[in-house]
């Protein structure tokens, strides 16, 4: 059975999971966006060459070990770090498992933006 929560209430569980992010993490957190949707786009499938179910996050922009640049300007336009809401949902069937599921999810884009690839984050599972 799966378990939905409202958008504003995701959106909370998703500030909480940035909040258990150490402080050394945080403060690369700079130029980088949260978004949340309910599902991938057709692009984002394509581009991943994944099944729109089966994408929880996606990380886009610039890992950041590429950062920097010439004289340290910043990158115009920000990273973005996308939890996708129903996807996320359908395969949690408890808030406790949503919960865990966002802050796995975020971990592992949060993984992408320090320029950690799917092979090194297995690692880690």
């Amino acid at each position: 059975m799966t378990f939905r929560a409202s958008r504003e209430h995701f959106e909370r569980l998703v500030e909480k999971a940035l909040e258990t992010l150490p402080e050394e993490y945080r403060r690369y957190f700079t130029n980088i966006t949260i978004i949340i949707e309910d599902y991938p786009g057709s692009g984002d499938t394509r581009r991943l060459n994944s099944k729109k179910e089966l994408l929880l996050g996606l990380f886009s922009g610039v890992p950041y070990p590429k950062k920097g640049g010439f004289f340290d300007i910043p990158y115009p336009l920000p990273d973005k770090i996308t939890l996708f809401q129903k996807n996320i949902e359908n395969i949690c069937s408890t808030e406790k498992e949503l919960i865990e599921q966002i802050q796995e999810t975020f971990i592992h884009e949060v993984g992408h933006y320090f320029g950690l690839s799917e092979r090194d984050l297995r690692k880690y599972d």
